[in-house]
């Protein structure tokens, strides 16, 4: 996505990306009168990730909501350093497997009606995890990440951390909900807190769903919510 933020009639200012194959704006801002009127005459069609107050506006003026989601964040000083292990008869091992041997367990943690999953077409997230493990789509996949294999070297959970924008961004937390046991996600995540703050790095983000009760399981290891947000397409 362009780094540079780009501005619409006065009104408001935004990063021009593509979502679900549409052109996006995203992070809008608003900085000027009839932010909302600039959006519905000039962007129909597009995706806007924007505040509650103006997506609320949009929606009454007949946008569609696409996600509601909170932005979390992580100081990492505050992570406890102790050694996280996987469960027994399963492996941490390096972020570095094919797309092929990681998306059965994505597929499974997202099933269709799940509040974190963008789309209904597993061609389409088979499509986006290639460039998403080989850092092209938002970034750099770093060393922080990890997947959890079984005994026989089956990947069945696992955290992709990229480097968007700059900053440690969690861009796929999965646990396969039946060949991996309860809790191996969040081990996985702990697992990927101490690792990240051993690293250097200061705080660890990641977006999550309104809907989505692993909201409560973030809160508990430390994360908060730093933003909300409102995707809706015009």
């Amino acid at each position: 996505m362009d780094e540079e933020r780009k501005t619409m009639a006065g009104a408001i200012s935004y990063r021009e990306g593509v979502r679900d194959g549409r052109p996006w704006a995203d992070e809008v801002e608003v900085i000027g009168p009839g932010a909302a009127d600039a959006i519905m005459s000039e962007m129909r069609g597009w995706a806007v990730s924007a505040a509650p107050e103006l997506a609320e506006e949009l929606l009454a003026r007949g946008a569609r909501v696409v996600r509601h989601a909170h932005v979390m964040s992580c100081d990492l000083e505050r992570v406890e350093p102790a050694e996280v292990e996987a469960p027994e008869g399963f492996r941490f091992v390096p972020c570095d497997r094919a797309p092929e041997q990681v998306l059965p367990a994505v597929l499974a943690a997202y099933p269709p009606g799940h509040p974190d999953r963008r789309t209904d077409d597993d061609d389409k997230i088979s499509e986006e995890l290639a460039p998403l493990l080989e850092g092209r789509l938002i970034g750099p996949v770093m060393p922080c990440s990890l997947l959890v294999v079984d005994a026989g070297d089956t990947v069945v959970a696992g955290v992709v951390v990229n480097d968007f924008r700059g900053e440690p961004w969690i861009s796929h937390l999965f646990r396969h909900p039946v060949e991996a046991p309860p809790g191996t996600g969040t081990l996985a995540l702990r697992a990927v807190q101490v690792r990240a703050a051993r690293s250097g790095l200061a705080t660890l983000g990641l977006a999550v769903t309104h809907a989505n009760p692993a909201k409560r399981i973030y809160e508990r290891l430390g994360f908060v919510v730093t933003e909300t947000f409102i995707t809706v397409v015009i």
